[in-house]
This record gives structure tokens, sequence and C-alpha cells, in this order.
């Protein structure tokens, strides 16, 4: 099982919006809204890194409104 923490970036007020969206992508376990750089942080889940890069790619960054991504690999 491979863990990654995504940092998503939103236009203008389009966190809350998008929050519901993001959660329901497959393999996301958690979405949170965040103070700071990025917009939302989302907990995700896949049987390898390809399956946890997909739902990113293929479906997290589709979102209208989501201008940018980074994903972090979880090493536990």
């Amino acid at each position: 099982m491979v863990r990654a923490f995504v940092m998503i970036k939103t236009a203008a007020g389009k966190s809350e919006e998008l929050l519901a969206s993001i959660g329901a992508v497959t393999g996301v376990e958690e979405a949170h809204i965040v103070a700071g750089q990025y917009d939302i942080i989302a907990e995700t889940n896949g049987e390898d890194v390809y399956d946890v890069m997909q739902s990113v790619s293929g479906e997290i960054r589709g979102l209208d409104g989501v201008s940018d991504t980074r994903t972090y690999i979880s090493l536990e």
C-alpha cells in the first residue's frame, strides 16, 4: 500500500466547492481546507505509486478550479 499527501492550490473562492469533489476521488481517504501556500491537503492511498499518481493526474488535476498540485509520497 502506498500513501501520499497531495497539496492542492485552487482558484480564488473554489476551495469549499472543490473539497467534496476531491474527497470523492478514488483513493482519497481525507481532504481538508488549510491556510498557507496550498488550499487543500488530501491524503491518498493506492496499491502502488501508479494508482496514487493516476488519482492525482487523472482525477484531481482535471477538476475545474484546481490550478496546481504537489504530491508527496510517504516513506513510512
